[in-house]
């Protein structure tokens, strides 16, 4: 896993690096999607999570739903264009997991994607989505470190 500036960048995921949001191609064809590490440092504390319901259509670069910190309330944006097929439970209850574990145990919710292939051809990936936070956080001169 890359680190940029204090960040946790892992290379097997797919980002949208204007948006903060990341993208996991699922086995079972869904696709797990929620906010990068340096969302939830810009954001801090994470005191509410209200993703949509399941069985709700997203639109890519509409809002799945929205967080709320101390500071902000905002879109989790959607990388992906599908239904809504689960909403991570875990992180609704205690969403500071959001600012513990984004990439894992912090996760927004499922989508059963309509074009993954076509869509994910946008997203970035490995080296090419660690260079664009690297660029991205010096722009914004942020470092989490």
């Amino acid at each position: 896993m890359a680190t940029v500036r204090g960040c946790n960048i892992p290379e097997n995921l797919y980002y949208w690096v204007e948006k903060h949001a990341w993208a996991l191609p699922m086995d079972d064809g869904t696709v797990k999607i929620g906010i990068t590490d340096v969302a939830q440092n810009l954001a801090k504390g994470i005191v509410n999570a209200t993703p949509k319901d399941t069985g709700r259509t997203v639109q890519k670069g509409k809002s799945a739903g929205t967080l709320e910190s101390g500071k902000w309330v905002g879109p989790v944006t959607s990388p992906v264009t599908g239904e809504i097929v689960e909403v991570n439970e875990a992180m609704k209850g205690n969403p500071s997991l959001i600012n513990s574990d984004p990439y894992g145990e912090g996760w927004f919710v499922k989508v059963k994607p309509t074009d993954w292939a076509g869509e994910s051809a946008a997203l970035l990936t490995g080296d090419a989505a660690v260079a664009a936070y690297q660029k991205f956080m010096e722009e914004q001169n942020l470092n989490f470190e």
